[in-house]
């Protein structure tokens, strides 16, 4: 037997095993992110226009038309929008309830940064990124600091 083999039949510590699933949150995060901030984009627009359209979609996002289409598609098939060529695009209750927590968790870490003292312009970016990663702990450890701070 090697080195190398007994290196390989060594215990896996549970070090290693917390680093990794903090690594697999992120990847799942990851996988949620552009279903997130396309469903929350849609019921914003729906909201405030009475319509979404791919060519809106392409617009606000700074994507090509294809590209959405392609993401509305897999959107579909996740059971989170409805659609038919050359209409609107629709939430599904699935949808609009993970539109509607997207929305609120971008909106729980934007207060917490401005709390914290960074401008809105500044907080309204960064939150975009954050509001996908952040646990469910950490997210009401933020918002209670945002409810006390105002």
């Amino acid at each position: 037997m090697t080195d190398h083999d007994a290196l390989d039949r060594r215990p896996i510590d549970s070090e290693a095993q917390s680093h990794a699933a903090r690594f697999q949150r992120v990847r799942d995060a990851h996988q949620t992110e552009v279903a997130e901030d396309y469903v929350e984009l849609i019921a914003k627009l729906i909201d405030e226009t009475g319509e979404a359209r791919a060519v809106d979609l392409a617009e606000w996002l700074g994507v090509s038309k294809p590209t959405v289409n392609n993401t509305i598609q897999r959107l579909q098939r996740d059971g989170l929008v409805t659609s038919k060529p050359y209409r609107s695009i629709f939430l599904t209750d699935e949808g609009r309830k993970m539109a509607d927590m997207a929305r609120d968790r971008h909106h729980v870490v934007r207060e917490f940064l401005i709390a914290l003292g960074v401008s809105p312009e500044t907080a309204e970016s960064d939150a975009e990124g954050i509001e996908h990663h952040v646990s469910k702990e950490t997210l009401n450890i933020f918002k209670a600091f945002a409810d006390k701070s105002e």
